[in-house]
């Protein structure tokens, strides 16, 4: 008598029934996983923006503003931060900031799709003779509302900071 090597029917549905159980519970963790983590790099863009942004203004000896802007060119009068923003130097000091012809852009950066960054100003000046910058917030979301928001908070001497809970201890909201 001749034993054929291979699986049972109910082998390969156990098998099935483990494996689908496993993904099923993996799957959408995992998708959490990657919506803090693209929060994460929207966040970590932004602190070392402000870090540069301070850097250019003191070496370049210059008022630099960091602003939000949709085709990386001009700063927008938004607080919508969504499409990216840019750094420059302010040379002529203008308020709302805006990029003229002889003004150079230090920096760039495009924001990815699944992320919202709202904040509470158009945009972050920095001065180089002064120790008081603007301070703000900008708030970070995911836009499948998986994970909780998170803010970098700006303060008066420049100093970013990223928390999950304004002042008063209540977390950040999205829906804002």
């Amino acid at each position: 008598m001749r034993l054929s090597s291979g699986y049972s029917l109910y082998e390969l549905l156990v098998t099935v029934v483990i494996i689908s159980a496993v993904l099923t519970l993996g799957i959408p963790s995992f998708s959490d996983v990657l919506a803090r983590q693209r929060q994460r790099v929207e966040l970590n863009a932004l602190f070392h923006a402000i870090h540069l942004a301070k850097k250019e203004s003191i070496v370049r000896n210059r008022v630099v503003t960091i602003c939000a802007s949709r085709d990386l060119e001009q700063c927008e009068s938004t607080t919508n931060w969504s499409n990216g923003w840019l750094i420059f130097e302010n040379t002529d000091k203008d308020q709302p900031a805006r990029v003229d012809e002889s003004e150079p852009i230090v920096a760039r950066h495009k924001v990815a799709q699944n992320v919202t960054l709202k904040s509470n100003r158009r945009s972050y000046t920095f001065r180089s003779t002064q120790k008081r910058a603007t301070n703000g917030t900008i708030v970070a979301c995911d836009n499948t509302e998986r994970i909780r928001a998170r803010a970098l908070v700006l303060s008066y001497t420049g100093r970013p900071r990223i928390t999950f809970e304004n002042r008063y201890g209540t977390p950040y909201s999205c829906s804002d």
